[in-house]
């Protein structure tokens, strides 16, 4: 079990979709990683050896902003969004979308399910 950056990496999987599974490394940026420590994205990760695993860590370390600095970074950039006042930070703190999506018939995931209204009958 390869341990990096405070999260177990699932053994079975390529590195390049194994790196992934680490918050704020998405595709691209595993390529990049992998490229920069001189590691094949088509490798598993049970067949790493512990340099190539090292090389990995060191790269990541120097160049990325990972697990709790981007969760951390994320949340101050959307409080700073909120104590501003304005539209995006506003969309923000009643939990509808941010970027000019449609909120009529979807955006369900933002606002949750759907709630029935009581009206009066006569």
């Amino acid at each position: 079990m390869a341990r990096i950056a405070g999260v177990n990496i699932p053994v079975q999987k390529r590195v390049e979709v194994a790196l992934t599974y680490i918050y704020g490394i998405g595709l691209t940026s595993s390529q990049k990683i992998l490229g920069k420590a001189k590691v094949s994205g088509e490798t598993r990760v049970k067949d790493l050896t512990d340099a190539e695993v090292n090389a990995i860590r060191t790269v990541i370390d120097k160049e990325f902003m990972v697990e709790g600095d981007a969760r951390r970074e994320v949340s101050m950039s959307i409080k700073r969004l909120t104590d501003l006042g304005c539209f995006r930070g506003l969309r923000h703190r009643r939990g509808l979308p941010c970027r000019g999506q449609n909120t009529k018939n979807n955006a369900r995931t933002r606002k949750g399910p759907r709630r029935a209204i009581t009206g009066k009958k006569k």
